[in-house]
């Protein structure tokens, strides 16, 4: 058996293992898919009144953004399981048996794609009952929730190094929270990048976050045909734009990743 088969079916034992735990501690699912759903129904019956988007309803403009922050918190889950694995020892469990290095965070992040996934069935389901509609073919619109699931699963392995590095939950969720929070709010997620002053409205534009989201709006079908096409190339073609980010992120991340498991099992 190859190096590389034998990572991926340790990976799949590993990511069964986190799977069960989610069933048998659904809390974890729960609350994962609360936060969302507030947040739809925030926005949708709160704010939603008072933000216009000309020549289309703010509520299928803001699906989009929900679902980008959605699956981007979603991933900070391999981080801050990867955290309370080492604080508890069961990666040194790991460490005793004869898998691959590799399988750990294979395991990890596939567990937190599959968790993202149906926290994304739950969210699409809310969606419809506030109002929101895909206008696009089932091609499209499956090309948009895998576009988003992709990215996240990207963007998993850069949580799985800051989880092996802080090593205790607590400090991760802290951590994560500064970092991500102001990333999905300055951003095209909940208004149009074009309303932000000065310096923010061009971090917006150049955010990946943007791209994904601008990504998905095109893909479900929620943008206006008439509305002036955004001058900056990221936005312009944020399909192509997520996608190259996606790659980036796993070149960079992926080997960064093993290499800080190897060096937090080896102390």
């Amino acid at each position: 058996m190859s190096t590389f088969t034998q990572a991926l079916g340790d990976g799949a034992v590993v990511a069964k293992r986190n799977l069960i735990k989610i069933k048998r501690v659904p809390d974890l699912l729960v609350f994962s898919t609360l936060s969302p759903i507030m947040f739809v129904l925030l926005f949708a019956y709160v704010f939603g009144g008072s933000i216009e988007i000309p020549g289309m309803d703010y509520r299928e403009f803001l699906m989009a953004g929900i679902f980008a922050q959605t699956v981007i918190f979603g991933a900070t889950i391999t981080g801050s399981g990867l955290a309370e694995d080492m604080q508890k020892g069961v990666i040194d469990r790991f460490r005793s048996l004869p898998m691959a290095r590799s399988a750990v965070l294979i395991g990890r992040t596939t567990s937190d794609l599959v968790n993202n996934a149906l926290v994304i069935v739950v969210m699409s389901v809310t969606g419809l009952l506030v109002g929101w509609r895909i206008h696009s073919s089932f091609g499209e619109a499956l090309a948009g929730f895998a576009l988003l699931l992709l990215f996240a699963y990207a963007v998993s392995w850069g949580m799985a190094i800051v989880g092996l590095l802080v090593r205790s939950p607590e400090v991760f969720n802290n951590a994560s929270f500064i970092v991500i929070f102001p990333l999905t709010f300055i951003a095209n997620t909940f208004v149009q990048e074009g309303n932000l002053p000065g310096p923010l409205k061009t971090f917006a534009q150049w955010n990946p976050i943007s791209a994904v989201t601008a990504a998905a709006r095109e893909l479900f079908g929620n943008t206006n045909p008439a509305f002036p096409a955004p001058d900056v190339w990221p936005l312009r073609h944020p399909v192509l734009t997520t996608l190259l980010w996606t790659v980036v992120l796993l070149l960079v991340f992926v080997p960064l990743a093993t290499r800080q498991y190897r060096k937090a099992v080896s102390r």
